[in-house]
């Protein structure tokens, strides 16, 4: 029966008994050969055995036997022969074996020689046209994970972002009605509805703060974090931060130190932001240091940066989950009866300002020995000043 495969040059369909292809005239084995050869990786041969298309055909004699062009008692001669040739230090493949004893013409090896060669290749091509759509298929699947995965972030902003600025007009009116109570506007009050008064301040304040928290972090995770850069003394902006965190210091007897060089440089950054990145460390410094403790504030100029330090002796962090705290709404203690409350957002937010400041936030830090975060910030230069 005749065979009808394609040439692995021209792709033009040939009889597999030729030796050549009619069409572009290329050896068809040697052809095949270099074909296979650019779809597998390199498997060395013995350097004793001449190097020919049978070489990279594989059970080349049970395949003969499968053709019916050979008999299992001639291959098992032919196998005897061919040890015996390597024995005597000629060795020789299989067909070339079949060749010499006769059992096979040159001609009709050659034909099944380059069948197989080209069958192979084939059925390399399918493998690797199978595994290129399987990859293309599992490269889609992914881009509609992460394209579902994105709407699902932009819509849990616009959630945030939308209720946020809701709660903001309620609790103006809360503000401008507590202020009036507690400058007596509305009359006198008695010192337990004083007292109540503060409470409700207090609550106040922590509310404000926390969808404050809320606004800047929608914005942020919509890309809407913009710089407005200025040059300024750090040493006043520092002294401005730790001043606001004062109060909150004493009311928990932790003793707070800012030490700063006198000759510290300007610098080159978002004012604004930078205070509140002050103020968001030395916030949490004081919530995770118990009564007591110490908070330290402490900048250094190094070449063109300055690096500002805030330290605090409380409960620390353990170093395998240190990278835990930068998780937008993620707190190491997430049970319902958690001592430390807030959003989580915090440290997500100081590492973002940071980030496009180009600044690194450093933190060093172990279970019950305290906690570093460090950061640096430009220098500002001649131009800038």
């Amino acid at each position: 029966m005749t065979l009808h495969i394609n040439c692995p040059r021209c792709n033009q369909p040939v009889d597999s008994r030729s030796r050549n292809c009619e069409h572009c005239g290329v050896n068809l084995a040697l052809a095949a050969a270099l074909a296979e050869s650019a779809y597998s990786p390199y498997i060395p041969m013995p350097t004793d055995i001449p190097i020919t298309p049978e070489a990279l055909v594989p059970r080349l004699g049970e395949y003969l036997i499968e053709k019916e062009l050979l008999h299992p008692a001639d291959l098992q001669l032919a196998l005897r022969y061919q040890r015996e040739k390597a024995a005597k230090g000629e060795p020789v493949l299989i067909g070339q074996a079949l060749v010499e004893l006769g059992l096979i013409d040159r001609t009709s090896l050659d034909e099944v020689v380059t069948e197989q060669i080209i069958q192979l290749q084939s059925a390399l091509q399918e493998t690797n046209r199978q595994l290129e759509q399987r990859v293309e298929e599992r490269t889609a699947d992914l881009q509609r994970a992460l394209d579902k995965l994105t709407e699902l972030n932009q819509l849990k902003s616009n959630f945030i972002s939308s209720v946020s600025h809701e709660l903001r007009t309620p609790l103006t009116h809360i503000k401008g009605y507590l202020d009036i109570l507690s400058d007596l506007s509305l009359g006198p009050l008695t010192p337990l509805q004083s007292d109540a008064i503060q409470v409700l301040r207090r609550a106040e304040a922590r509310l404000e703060k926390l969808i404050d928290d809320l606004i800047q972090f929608s914005l942020v995770a919509r890309g809407e974090l913009s710089l407005q850069l200025c040059t300024f003394q750090l040493n006043e902006l520092i002294d401005i931060a730790a001043a606001k965190s004062v109060s909150k210091a004493g009311s928990k007897q932790i003793s707070m130190d800012v030490s700063l060089p006198d000759d510290l440089p300007r610098v080159l950054a978002d004012k604004e932001k930078i205070e509140w990145v002050l103020t968001q460390l030395l916030d949490n410094a004081i919530k995770f240091t118990p009564p007591g403790g110490k908070v330290s504030v402490d900048a250094q100029q190094n070449n063109d940066w300055v690096a500002v330090m805030v330290k605090d002796s409380g409960i620390g962090i353990p170093v395998e989950r240190i990278s835990e705290i930068f998780e937008p709404f993620h707190q190491l203690d997430s049970s319902v009866t958690r001592r430390y409350p807030g959003t989580g957002l915090g440290l997500a937010m100081v590492r973002r300002i940071l980030d496009a400041h180009n600044s690194r936030l450093e933190v060093s830090s172990s279970a019950g020995k305290g906690s570093q975060f460090e950061f640096t910030l430009r220098v500002a230069n001649q131009n800038h000043v």
